[in-house]
């Protein structure tokens, strides 16, 4: 059991705002807003130009949807109706002012100093319908031994202020925002101590060996020990064992899971230390009676998540001054999410499993997906709020079964290129021969509205968590173990590991009224690399160029990453017979070279993608800025 310092160092005063805000959806006549405030504060808003006209200015009650998750703990996702039209490449700026139960009011500045550039009194934006400048990023595990990427995205937002023309005109992160399944025993202390101090909602917990949510933290395998704390009996262990025999995690249990959180007010205490650096300056981090065999992978964890925190502040003001865009991959959830038909059946006839992924999923919704989209999502919205009371969340089951069923989480933006968000994990092509077999990642109608969506477009920008064009390689090697039944083992997910899936999206691209313009943006595999793509045999062939930018923070194990590398440009390279047994038999594919680098083409290193096109994508600029502050071009060959 780990004692819980709590009652000695308790708040005297939590603030007012936890997380956020983050500058979420925006359009010519809205801006949409995320925070996690401690309290139902009155909070009036204001937009402005820079040469003073407001767009806004009222109290932001009634356009906000306010959710309760703990007893001083409140989401607010509030989009605000504009007077007036945004105007193309223009700043604008906006403040937030609370008034506290004495009258006092605040502005952001006043609450939280480190909020706004220097020589700036209030946060702002710029704003764009002709996408010309996109940063892009997935996976982001903050006690990854790396430098935080998101650092880069600050960086280059302070730069615009000297000079406009750089600045970006929105954030895409594509998967793996919150690693709720990966979670270091450091931030899990940190997160039970936001639990007490938020009065984060409790759970009952069935099919557990514990019978509320209350005893985790006070349980003697609450670090590093959490498999012993999933449901053991023999139903479960007799599917689970046969599904997930070829690898080393029953669902939840992995050498990198020990720590998967299992509640929803885990969840929320996750995100509020993710984003944001208010909570972490309460929590305290020098654990005691942590077992013997975890306190060096305790100290070790310790140190990069100290360094993660001090970004934090850095982070925060980057979130507020850029459209952020979010879609979900599987560690937003739990690892190999919906990878299989047979991981499904496991997971979902299991009460408890089903909750903790049930517990993630509504995290999601609440904490990146509500904001992509409020107008779409508003259906959900309506059948979830009733179930949201001041005292936690009502027939917690239902929530989640409600939410399992909803199939539109993808979003398209109505910018220039459209924008086009994939969501490649709800809507999944199950196999019909083999309950261990990949599913699609997406299914046969998904694919079909998509190509809808395409339809005489000029040109297109793509979002999808996996690459749609993945290392030929790893990919091969994914193939044979799946033909072995052993699809779990080596994360088999990827476009062409499922025939039907891999068929249809290929048919897409050879499409006569396809754009002829592509740009995909992709993420998930923790290495950068940058393909130009066209048919063979066709005249007028569209122009595909797809840009991996992974992770934010994380990375592969180098030595590996160098050797597929290698192998996979002697073995597929572009004259090679063995391209001519892979799906992509018909495309020519060619890689561009990173510009560190003479012989490689995968980029290993945590940072920032970042896309520069000009109108119709005809011209598509590649490259990454790396968390150590160098940025690295994807150089097209001649």
């Amino acid at each position: 059991m780990v004692k819980s310092r709590l009652s000695q160092h308790p708040p005297k005063e939590l603030p007012p705002i936890i997380a956020g805000p983050i500058l979420r959806a925006i359009d010519e006549t809205s801006i949409t807003l995320w925070m996690l405030v401690s309290h139902k504060y009155e909070f009036d808003a204001k937009v402005w130009t820079k040469e003073s006209d407001i767009l806004y200015h009222q109290n932001i009650d009634e356009h906000s949807n306010i959710v309760r998750v703990g007893k001083n703990a409140f989401i607010y996702v509030t989009t605000l109706a504009l007077s007036e039209s945004l105007t193309e490449a223009t700043r604008y700026f906006y403040d937030i002012t609370l008034t506290d139960n004495q009258g006092i009011r605040k502005t952001l500045q006043e609450l939280m100093p480190d909020i706004v550039y220097n020589q700036q009194s209030s946060p702002s934006f710029f704003f764009n319908r002709q996408i010309n400048n996109v940063l892009h990023g997935s996976c982001r595990k903050p006690h990854h031994n790396s430098k935080d990427g998101m650092l880069s995205i600050d960086q280059a937002l302070e730069q615009s202020f000297a000079d406009e023309a750089s600045a970006p005109d929105l954030l895409i992160l594509s998967g793996d925002q919150a690693y709720i399944d990966d979670v270091a025993g450091p931030t899990l202390f940190a997160i039970n101590q936001v639990i007490e101090y938020l009065g984060l909602f409790q759970e009952e917990l069935s099919g557990a060996t514990i019978d509320s949510s209350k005893q985790l933290p006070t349980d003697e395998n609450c670090y590093y020990q959490r498999p012993t704390l999933l449901p053991d009996n023999d139903t479960t262990e007799n599917v689970m064992s046969y599904f997930f025999k070829g690898k080393k995690k029953p669902i939840f249990t992995s050498v990198n899971a020990n720590n998967h959180l299992i509640s929803f007010a885990e969840v929320i205490g996750m995100y509020a230390l993710i984003w944001s650096p208010e909570m972490w300056r309460f929590s305290k981090l020098e654990a005691d009676n942590i077992a013997p065999q975890y306190q060096a992978t305790y100290a070790e964890e310790l140190h990069w998540v100290e360094e993660f925190k001090q970004g934090l502040p850095k982070v925060r003001r980057a979130m507020a001054h850029i459209p952020v865009y979010m879609i979900f991959d599987d560690h937003d959830i739990t690892d190999d999410w919906n990878l299989t038909r047979g991981w499904e059946e496991a997971v979902y006839n299991n009460a408890f499993a089903k909750r903790i992924v049930g517990n993630a999923l509504i995290g999601y919704w609440l904490c990146q997906g509500w904001g992509n989209d409020v107008t779409k999502l508003s259906p959900l919205t309506e059948k979830l709020l009733p179930f949201f009371s001041d005292s936690g969340i009502e027939q917690h089951d239902q929530v989640i079964d409600i939410l399992l069923h909803w199939d539109q989480w993808h979003y398209t933006l109505n910018t220039h290129p459209k924008i086009v968000v994939l969501d490649t994990r709800t809507q999944r092509w199950r196999s019909e021969s083999s309950l261990s077999k990949p599913s699609g990642l997406m299914d046969w109608e998904a694919l079909c509205d998509l190509q809808q969506e395409l339809i005489d477009q000029p040109a297109v920008i793509m979002v999808s968590a996996a690459p749609i064009f993945g290392v030929k390689l790893i990919e091969t090697i994914q193939r044979i173990f799946t033909f072995f039944g052993r699809a779990l083992m080596v994360d088999a997910e990827n476009w062409m590991a499922h025939k039907g899936t891999a068929s249809v999206i290929l048919n897409i691209f050879r499409h006569y009224k396809t754009p002829p313009n592509f740009v995909i943006l992709s993420g998930d595999v923790h290495y950068s690399f940058v393909y130009d793509i066209t048919l063979k045999f066709r005249r007028n062939s569209p122009h595909i160029t797809q840009i991996t930018s992974s992770g934010i923070k994380n990375e592969f194990p180098e030595k590996l990453i160098s050797w597929l590398d290698r192998l996979n440009q002697i073995l597929f390279g572009p004259k090679s017979p063995l391209n001519w047994f892979t799906q992509r038999r018909n495309m020519t594919i060619r890689h561009r070279r990173p510009s560190n680098q003479q012989i490689r083409t995968l980029l290993n290193g945590a940072g920032i993608g970042q896309l520069k096109v000009n109108d119709d994508c005809t011209e598509v600029e590649a490259s990454v800025l790396l968390a150590n502050g160098e940025q690295v071009t994807f150089i097209k060959k001649d």
